[in-house]
């Protein structure tokens, strides 16, 4: 890859840290939270880092954003040293996290902006025009004098984004922005980035909602465990595991017992069921091609009522699962 065209680069980046456990005699002990995780975003692209709860999401973008410094590795914003130039770092970028934190509630959206424009040196002679084009950018304008206090999650999600973009920085880490929105403000929320990332924004998006990654990302990293298992456009995640097959069976009555008969079939690789009401549930079969997977499944499922069989194609999510669960069992091992 060209050096001119990187954008964001991290090269074995590691963080540890000391946690005491015990109470009578406590210890301390070490934890990794990121294990040498190495990737490269190119300039103008939308870089998805995935991965569950604790697998280091956050922990490497606080890395990348100069909030922690790196236990060992490096990392650098448009070829400045996170360590040891964060200033020049900071100029760079914007961050925007998910939850209620980091704006004024007392004040209005507009206040919140004169405000936070004043803290990133944003020129006064530029900032009434500043602020008026972000709030048209983020759907926000006419309820700029509003305060925030009154603001659904959607709406200050979206004063989140104007915020993190007052000073026009190169490179915009979002840190799960859609999480606890409603789905309307969820599509508002994504056709807000990929409003950025059309004007040629580098963006580096987490995310536990697979849809929003596959129609965001140009390419996905998965982290687990500190460590990133894969790197790929969300095409190649999904061609990974396209030669499952993916059979969804809703059933009326206890499918609990089920499970572990349908796990034993020939080439099944896994089973997952989501319960409803009124004791039905969607139980998801994938398996490996060939064979007669829906005549077996139906012959486990004999003594339930079917409501409905069917096949589908695989999704990222299927890939994400498939990734997340291989990396646990080598873990393991």
């Amino acid at each position: 890859m060209n050096a001119e065209s990187v954008a964001v680069e991290a090269d074995g980046l590691w963080r540890s840290y000391e946690a005491r456990t015990g109470w009578l005699k406590s210890r301390t002990k070490t934890i990794d939270a990121v294990k040498g995780v190495s990737f490269a975003i190119h300039r103008g692209e939308v870089f998805g880092l995935l991965g569950p709860n604790g697998a280091g999401k956050t922990t490497t973008i606080k890395m990348l954003n100069t909030l922690l410094l790196p236990t060992k590795g490096s990392a650098r914003v448009f070829g400045h040293d996170v360590a040891t130039q964060p200033r020049d770092v900071r100029r760079r970028i914007g961050y925007v996290f998910g939850g209620d934190k980091g704006l004024y509630d007392r004040l209005s959206a507009l206040d919140n902006l004169r405000y936070f424009a004043e803290l990133y040196e944003v020129e006064p002679r530029e900032q009434r025009a500043r602020i008026h084009e972000l709030l048209e950018l983020v759907g926000l304008l006419g309820r700029e004098r509003e305060r925030v206090e009154g603001y659904s999650r959607g709406m200050r999600q979206r004063l989140h984004i104007a915020r993190g973009l007052l000073h026009r920085p190169d490179v915009l880490f979002l840190d799960e922005p859609s999480i606890g929105v409603d789905p309307v403000a969820a599509r508002e929320l994504r056709a807000t980035v990929a409003a950025l990332a059309r004007q040629g924004m580098t963006i580096l998006l987490t995310t536990h909602y697979m849809a929003e990654a596959d129609e965001l990302c140009d390419r996905i990293a998965v982290i687990t465990d500190g460590v990133i298992r894969v790197i790929g456009t969300p095409e190649t995640l999904k061609d990974s595991v396209a030669t499952e097959t993916v059979v969804e069976v809703e059933v009326e009555g206890q499918s609990d017992k089920h499970h572990e008969a349908l796990g034993e079939l020939p080439g099944v690789r896994w089973v997952e069921a989501e319960h409803g009401p009124a004791e039905t549930s969607l139980i998801t079969v994938r398996s490996e091609p060939g064979g007669d997977v829906y005549a077996n499944v139906l012959s486990v499922l004999s003594d339930l009522r079917i409501v409905r069989i069917t096949g589908r194609e695989t999704t990222l999510e299927d890939a994400y699962v498939t990734i997340v669960r291989e990396s646990a069992e080598v873990t393991r091992e």
